[in-house]
């Protein structure tokens, strides 16, 4: 199995779960916070899918779905326009609502799939690539793939936890 076939298998297991954490509910649910500080279901699926967007299409030379297929207007968010989530304090992630759960899995899957797209191409040589100069060492293309789906995985869970306890009540 080539690396490429590994990385594509990983980022299907992410939108599975994506979807998972999100079909079924209503937006109540989607923007309910656990507590006054905690993110939301639809703030972490909504930022895991920013970061997926911003940091694969930065490392492979695209454009943004977020931008070039009018995410950002059609999700409404007062934000400024390159807004990933990174960062944000609590006020700014109550910002982050939606109507619906498609709006989120759209939107997901529109950045999955120039993900696959992107990931298809891939030879193993270029995973040496350096696509960060600012940390020391610099971030290859293999190990900004890996952290980017570490990151996903990790709001992905916290999404379906909250989930968790939004059905246990």
């Amino acid at each position: 199995m080539h690396a490429k076939d590994i990385l594509i298998d990983a980022y299907g297991r992410i939108q599975e779960e994506v979807h998972a954490a999100v079909e079924g509910l209503g937006p109540d649910d989607l923007n309910a916070r656990p507590s006054a500080d905690a993110n939301s279901i639809t703030w972490l699926v909504w930022h895991l899918t920013r970061i997926q967007d911003d940091h694969i299409s930065d490392a492979f030379g695209l454009d943004q779905v977020w931008l070039t297929q009018d995410w950002q207007k059609t999700f409404g968010l007062d934000l400024p326009r390159h807004d990933t989530g990174y960062g944000h304090t609590s006020p700014k992630v109550a910002k982050v609502r939606v109507d619906s759960g498609d709006l989120l899995t759209g939107y997901y899957d529109a950045v999955h799939e120039q993900t696959l797209g992107a990931l298809r191409e891939l030879a193993a040589k270029d995973l040496e690539r350096i696509v960060d100069e600012r940390w020391d060492p610099p971030v290859s293309l293999g190990v900004r793939l890996v952290s980017v789906l570490s990151d996903d995985l990790e709001h992905v869970g916290q999404a379906a936890y909250i989930r968790g306890l939004l059905q246990s009540g």
